[in-house]
């Protein structure tokens, strides 16, 4: 699967805070989403020019989908804190390779592992359910607006 829709977008202004819908955003080549706390160097991992890997976080929806089918366990986009749902492309696939959002270009990085501390939050441990399913973590190599229903393509 090459190509896919964005069918949610999240940020959230600091480390722990609640995260935010958006219709459509921004996102700077080199910085991530307008207003995103990676973006704002408020992540709980932002060290300026040392993790350009967390500029932008996807996650597939049928990765969602499946951890709900088969544990019962319902994630949201929002509860996943990844800034993009998608649906129809395998983000896996997409380690070293460039993506089209919308306007945007992003460069897949590495996978994006679950983390104990989001296990708290939600309240639940999924994190030995959801390894190699948590999405990716990507750079941006080229801004502009992204809007939901754009386009995913791999490049």
């Amino acid at each position: 699967m090459t190509s896919g829709t964005l069918l949610e977008i999240w940020t959230s202004p600091s480390s722990g805070a609640d995260m935010v819908g958006h219709d459509s955003i921004e996102a700077t080549a080199d910085l991530g989403l307008t207003g995103d706390r990676y973006a704002a160097g408020h992540g709980s991992y932002s060290k300026p020019g040392l993790h350009p890997d967390r500029q932008l976080t996807l996650i597939e929806q049928e990765q969602l989908d499946w951890l709900h089918d088969t544990h019962g366990i319902s994630m949201s986009g929002a509860d996943s804190r990844r800034n993009l749902l998608v649906r129809g492309i395998a983000l896996n696939d997409l380690v070293g390779k460039r993506i089209r959002i919308g306007d945007i270009e992003v460069e897949g990085i590495r996978l994006c592992q679950p983390c104990k501390p989001l296990s708290e939050v939600l309240g639940f441990d999924f994190v030995h359910l959801m390894l190699n399913r948590s999405g990716l973590n990507c750079r941006v190599v080229s801004g502009g607006t992204i809007q939901v229903g754009d386009q995913v393509d791999a490049i």
